[in-house]
């Protein structure tokens, strides 16, 4: 009984890891993709500024608006890098999460294993006392007959 007891809060504490290893791995998933979108319109911004600055140098543009352009032009660049690079750890951080989540479930599904191994054998052995009692009813039977 105090072994079952035992093995139920095992299952219990692990399936509660579990859950919040799951609720860790679903944040992650939401933060990438904020990420993903934020870099999308990064990358948009600066295809429709660049689109504006090339209708400008066909317009015609001074030196000092062509020079803004190319250094707003370069910071968007590196706007974009930085947060490429927030993707990727996002995406890194999904993979460890995601590992952990495995590894939680992984050793749930364990004690979920032990548990039912635990519950047959408990069957087993009430089952042979069963046969047991029936045995020796049926030989009291056999006897008092005599």
């Amino acid at each position: 009984m105090a072994i079952n007891s035992a093995l139920e809060t095992l299952i219990e504490l692990a399936t509660n890891q579990t859950d919040e290893a799951a609720k860790r791995l679903g944040r992650a998933v939401r933060a990438c993709e904020d990420t993903e979108q934020k870099l999308v319109l990064l990358l948009q911004y600066r295809d429709d500024y660049e689109a504006k600055f090339k209708t400008g140098l066909s317009n015609g543009i001074s030196a000092a608006g062509y020079r803004n352009f190319q250094l707003f032009l370069d910071k968007l660049d590196t706007a974009i890098a930085g947060q490429q690079q927030i993707v990727e750890d996002a995406k890194r951080r999904i993979v460890n999460e995601r590992g952990v989540w495995q590894t939680c479930e992984r050793k749930r599904m364990s004690f979920d294993t032990l548990a039912t191994r635990a519950q047959q054998m408990e069957l087993r052995k009430e089952n042979k006392r069963d046969q047991k009692l029936m045995d020796e009813f049926a030989t009291r039977q056999a006897n008092y007959k005599r």
